[in-house]
């Protein structure tokens, strides 16, 4: 399965970060929803790599990481 946002999705995405994250911390990963794709990104690097996954993988990890 290809997971590819459109590039107008890229442009418009809006990032947000753990509520868990102290509000000045920039040690932490960002997340962005497009349809389809669940986009992941360093805070630290916001213009670095992007990691894409589908929301099922997207809902199973976060499902593993609150257990």
């Amino acid at each position: 399965m290809s997971i590819k946002p459109s590039v107008g999705d890229l442009f418009s995405l809006e990032w947000v970060k753990s509520s868990y994250s102290a509000s000045d911390s920039n040690e932490c990963i960002e997340v962005a929803h497009t349809p389809g794709t669940v986009l992941v990104r360093d805070s630290k690097r916001p213009e670095g790599a992007r990691l894409a996954v589908g929301p099922d993988a997207w809902n199973g990890f976060v499902a593993h990481a609150a257990a």
